[in-house]
């Protein structure tokens, strides 16, 4: 039997995820909504896996490692920015602090590196200003424009992504009721 490699890029992927699931905090972002009614766990999800796909595809030297983790912490600001919230009493100005409160969560919560740094605190230029300074994070930016647009306009987004990374039908049942994919 002939492994392809695109099954062994997704369970590369699959592994990094995996290692996310097992924290209880990381799961609290399944708590609130992002865009539409994708949560943004399943937002986050979504980021971290089609910027690797788009870095497989384009043949881009990234660190995968920093890539996934990055965009599974780049929105990791636990709060719901639809409602008014003390740091950010115009929900308008969520745009441009969510980054920096993310930021300030993953380093609390997480161990992290430079690279993921990065990507969370520079995923929302051009609005926070200062342009990304690794590939990474140039690609979670542009990725995240896109996944956004897409939830904003998409009924039920990404059940097909479960599918794509987790192919056994009862891990897929799992990790969809982690995610909530089947509500």
């Amino acid at each position: 039997m002939k492994i392809k490699k695109r099954e062994v890029e997704d369970l590369v992927f699959v592994s990094y995820l995996e290692e996310m699931l097992q924290k209880k905090k990381f799961l609290k972002m399944n708590r609130y909504l992002q865009h539409g009614n994708t949560t943004c766990l399943l937002h986050s999800i979504a980021v971290a896996y089609f910027s690797y796909r788009l870095c497989k595809l384009l043949r881009l030297n990234v660190h995968e490692k920093e890539l996934i983790r990055g965009a599974l912490l780049h929105d990791y600001f636990l709060y719901d920015w639809h409602q008014k919230y003390k740091p950010c009493d115009d929900v308008g100005r969520h745009a441009f602090i969510h980054p920096r409160i993310a930021l300030f969560n993953a380093r609390k919560d997480f161990e992290i590196n430079g690279i993921e740094e990065d990507i969370i605190a520079k995923h929302m230029f051009p609005l926070t200003f200062y342009p990304p300074k690794y590939r990474e994070s140039v690609v979670i930016c542009l990725v995240d424009k896109m996944c956004s647009i897409y939830e904003t306009f998409s009924k039920c987004a990404y059940k097909k992504v479960t599918n794509l990374v987790v192919s056994d039908k009862k891990e897929r049942r799992i990790v969809g009721r982690r995610i909530n994919l089947y509500n």
